[in-house]
């Protein structure tokens, strides 16, 4: 008996139909009729929930030449998570919250440098008001205080979003009603999560254009302001980036099926391997500029720069990724 005609009989065993099946397997009605019909092979990680769902072996599943049903010891069967319609909506409101607390951790990081900048250049400015020993003391206190801020939300992120955990290294399923409620969010989220990530582009995009004048002038104080409105837009995109993403994540979480596990590495790992030869590159870039003109008073201009392209460069490795693991 081959693994199509087991899954049938099993499901028809437990009263089924291909849609109860499919709503606990978290994938469509198509793929479990396309495993019935032999048309498709389920993954490794479905067969094993298949196991743990209809409580038989996976030698009996994968093996055409067992006939009888072989069923595992419940005492060793390991409980499978379930989430219900109200963790589900719990979750998802948490991570709404946790969003808005992550950018403005990341907001804090990208402009805390922003006083010390300002004052560094208030101090070298004729007729300047504060001493270079004052600017830098001031400055660093204010830069550290604002990135301990930062660092306090990430820690208080971690421990609030501990029990939910387990839906990165757990499987788990969800109960009737969760995969509708989700699947309903993240349709009508789909507008504002593409416009969001739109203008957070185009402010990514822009951003550099106020580096650029300031450096026109030929004004130091100027020139540093203007770097600080640059800091300021891409920390927005930034921002936007983030609320728009992490909401996105926590759906995407909860609608799991066959082969996201293994998409979501493979798009981790290019993002790795984009972000290693991103940096790789600029600092190349700035090594390479600033030994050839002995200009390192100009040439710190790559790093903010280059923080800015990252912003944008990730945010293309985001949709074409998205783009590829959309189903046909």
């Amino acid at each position: 008996m081959i693994l199509a005609d087991k899954i049938t009989n099993l499901r028809k065993k437990n009263g089924w139909s291909q849609e109860e099946l499919a709503e606990k397997m978290q994938v469509s009605r198509q793929a479990v009729s396309k495993w019935e019909g032999a048309q498709t092979v389920p993954d490794l990680e479905k067969i094993l929930m298949l196991s743990r769902l209809f409580g038989v072996t996976t030698d009996y599943l994968l093996k055409d030449e067992i006939e009888d049903e072989e069923f595992t010891d419940d005492a060793d069967r390991v409980p499978v998570k379930r989430v219900s319609l109200a963790r589900a909506n719990e979750f998802l409101e948490w991570r709404k919250h946790a969003a808005r607390r992550i950018a403005a951790a990341v907001f804090l990081c990208i402009v805390s440098v922003i006083p010390l900048l300002l004052l560094g250049a208030a101090a070298e400015a004729p007729g300047h008001v504060i001493s270079e020993n004052m600017a830098a003391g001031v400055g660093l206190t204010v830069l550290l205080v604002l990135v301990a801020a930062a660092v306090a939300i990430f820690i208080s992120c971690g421990f609030k979003n501990a029990p939910f955990e387990f839906l990165n290294r757990e499987p788990f399923e969800t109960e009737y009603g969760v995969d509708g409620l989700v699947k309903e969010q993240q349709k009508a989220y789909r507008p504002t999560y593409i416009k969001i990530n739109i203008v957070a582009t185009c402010l990514c995009i822009l951003s550099p254009i106020p580096l650029f004048i300031g450096a026109f002038t030929g004004k130091d104080f100027f020139a540093v302001a203007m770097l600080a409105v640059t800091l300021l837009a891409a920390g927005v995109g930034a921002v936007l980036f983030i609320l728009a993403g992490v909401r996105r994540e926590s759906m995407k979480k909860l609608l799991k099926e066959g082969g996201c596990a293994l998409r979501d590495k493979r798009e981790n790992r290019v993002r790795k391997t984009v972000s290693t030869a991103f940096w790789l590159t600029a600092t190349a870039v700035y090594l390479g500029w600033s030994f050839l003109t002995d200009d390192w008073d100009t040439t710190w201009i790559v790093w903010p720069v280059a923080g800015i392209l990252f912003a944008v460069v990730i945010c293309i490795c985001n949709l074409l990724t998205d783009r590829d693991s959309e189903p046909d």
